[in-house]
């Protein structure tokens, strides 16, 4: 099944990407709850994460945490807040969004970000790295 996410991963709608191997890729989201909000995904274009195996489970955090530190070193924020929702696309991915509370995690707050604005922190995100 192709998805919005498939068609990133093929360069076929561009997105800010932070980081990327043969199995991952992570990106920031264009409706980001909080500056520095991204999605980590996985390649293979799996719906739900609890049917990936175990490997390509357990990889996608250990993808996602050094793009959580690099979003901590340049977003202002007490940690990076982790969430899978998993109905928004039917690919599974996980939220990295940084957070100073609980209240930071409402996906009633997303809101379209600016591309120039999205550019300028994904670059910095990646330097960081």
């Amino acid at each position: 099944m192709t998805t919005l996410f498939t068609r990133i991963v093929n360069g076929e709608i561009p997105c800010h990407r932070l980081a990327e191997d043969e199995h991952y890729l992570a990106f920031l989201d264009i409706r980001p709850i909080r500056a520095g909000h991204a999605l980590v995904i996985t390649k293979q274009p799996t719906d739900y994460l609890f049917d990936l195996d175990d490997a390509l489970l357990g990889g996608l955090l250990c993808f996602a945490r050094p793009v959580a530190k690099a979003i901590e070193q340049v977003v202002p924020c007490r940690r990076i807040g982790v969430t899978v929702v998993g109905l928004e696309v039917p690919h599974c991915h996980v939220h990295l969004i940084p957070i100073d509370g609980i209240h930071d995690m409402d996906f009633r707050r997303a809101q379209p970000a600016d591309a120039d604005e999205l550019a300028q922190l994904a670059d910095r995100i990646r330097a960081a790295l």
